[in-house]
């Protein structure tokens, strides 16, 4: 690939990426405003895994969650591994690192915005039968395929 390639190419993944941070902006929001009200209760911002998070998340029963480009977290690193779903679901005792499945939810707003909390929902919501979970635990464990369909 000739270096000019690799620069368009650059040049329009981050072009893509800012359209796909325009298009995930409105959950976005919803979750600055989240971790801004919780800031005063001991949330910590930083930036990592493709989001602005909130480390130290007071609310919620642990874990994370991700909205838009901002991930609650209820620990101290993302580096912090969990059980994925199919384990919950009692498969295996397969682990991940929490930031890397955060990160492809990121991925999963970017590309989907706005229509992404529904169709998480219709998909069966926190459970190991959602799409979208085994998606985000299929990109931590291998580095590839956040998207949750075939």
């Amino acid at each position: 690939m000739s270096g000019s390639t690799r620069a368009s190419t650059r040049i329009g993944l981050r072009l893509a990426q800012v359209l796909g941070a325009l298009w995930a902006s409105p959950v976005t929001v919803i979750g600055l405003a989240a971790g801004l009200l919780a800031w005063p209760m001991g949330a910590r911002p930083a930036l990592s895994d493709a989001a602005l998070v909130f480390h130290h998340f007071p609310l919620g029963p642990g874990g994370a969650i991700t909205l838009g480009n901002v991930i609650l977290h209820t620990g101290a690193s993302l580096d912090e591994v969990a059980r994925t779903y199919a384990c919950r679901a009692g498969g295996n005792d397969e682990r991940v690192r929490i930031g890397d499945h955060e990160r492809a939810h990121v991925y999963q707003y970017l590309a989907l915005g706005p229509l992404f909390l529904p169709l998480y929902l219709f998909c069966g919501g926190v459970s190991a039968r959602n799409r979208f979970e085994r998606a985000a635990d299929r990109y931590a464990l291998t580095g590839r395929g956040w998207w949750p369909w075939p």
